[in-house]
């Protein structure tokens, strides 16, 4: 019996691969949604952060608040509690209406210095640009009151 070899089977190409399809697309609401709120708080922020720079800054700038500081930080009494060199705070409190030379202010002002810290509490009229302290007082965060208006 003789046996023909027969011929190895044609090379067949195997069929193509299909290509992997993506994923279908959102339509993106969620995430532009999430950039305008991230956008409007922060428009909220930088709002509120100007307005509170505004609001301390005109505080600062009135005459009763430099010369509440300046009585405090020449005060002998207020520089033994405190030590030297009392500096004020950032965070004033309190009301300021000052307008064509006239108004009144009541103040609460925080003061530090290398022995503590204290505040000031300032109440005054302006009228016709002349300043006059109704109160002005130092308190320490520990010990008594001190009145600004006496002499030392």
């Amino acid at each position: 019996m003789t046996t023909t070899p027969t011929a190895p089977p044609p090379y067949t190409v195997p069929p193509p691969v299909p290509a992997a399809t993506p994923p279908p697309k959102s339509g993106g609401c969620l995430k532009w949604g999430l950039i305008g709120c991230s956008v409007v708080i922060l428009l909220g922020i930088a709002f509120c952060a100007a307005l509170m720079f505004f609001v301390f800054g005109a505080m600062k700038r009135s005459p009763v608040y430099k010369q509440a500081v300046a009585r405090a930080q020449s005060d002998p009494r207020v520089q033994a509690v405190l030590g030297t060199p009392i500096e004020p705070g950032w965070w004033s409190s309190g009301s300021v209406h000052y307008e064509n030379g006239n108004g009144d202010a009541d103040m609460t002002i925080p003061i530090s210095g290398p022995k503590g810290k204290g505040r000031i509490h300032a109440t005054a009229t302006i009228e016709d640009g002349n300043l006059k302290f109704h109160r002005l007082s130092m308190k320490p965060e520990s010990g008594d009151r001190i009145d600004l208006l006496s002499p030392p």
